[in-house]
């Protein structure tokens, strides 16, 4: 099995889009990020757009991870990531897509580019592994994301130490 790096500290929420109910794929993920130290929140399966949103935007997440095995990620991730993106609070969040993107076999490889174009920070199709994973994971560690520097912003200039 591929080797996953992960910075101890941080957060993910775990999900799946609303239109497929598998549970697996979810569940293999919040183990192998605990595994490496993380904090999982996992929303399980079926999870409607606006519950996603309302809950990164209570818990703070590092990033978004939703996993998709029915084949309609493409479709129903388009959607979550419009809504994410136009969502002034989240707009900065870290979001990833990965599992079975499409029903087209080896052509579903032409979906992860188009859900990056439209705002997704990654999309990894099922057939790749988790080498692609493992370096975005490793982003993580190297680069925080738009929102914590503006969480971490903020905290300095309440606690007065901020320029």
């Amino acid at each position: 099995m591929d080797e996953i790096h992960l910075a101890r500290s941080s957060r993910f929420i775990v999900t799946s889009v609303s239109s497929d109910a598998h549970m697996w794929n979810l569940v293999f993920l919040q183990l192998l990020l605990e595994e490496r130290g993380g904090e999982v929140i996992n929303l399980g399966a079926c999870v409607p757009d606006d519950v996603i949103l309302a809950e990164c935007r209570k818990r703070r997440p590092h990033a978004l991870v939703v996993s998709t095995v029915n084949g309609h990620g493409h479709l129903d991730g388009l959607r979550l990531i419009r809504r994410i993106r136009n969502d002034p609070e989240l707009a900065g969040l870290r979001v990833v897509i990965g599992g079975k993107l499409g029903i087209r076999g080896a052509e579903n490889a032409r979906f992860g580019a188009e859900l990056v174009a439209a705002g997704f920070d990654a999309a990894f199709e099922s057939e790749a592994g988790l080498a692609e994973f493992d370096a975005f994971l490793r982003a993580l560690e190297e680069r925080p994301s738009r929102q914590l520097e503006e969480r971490r912003s903020r905290e300095l200039a309440m606690s007065g130490k901020g320029i």
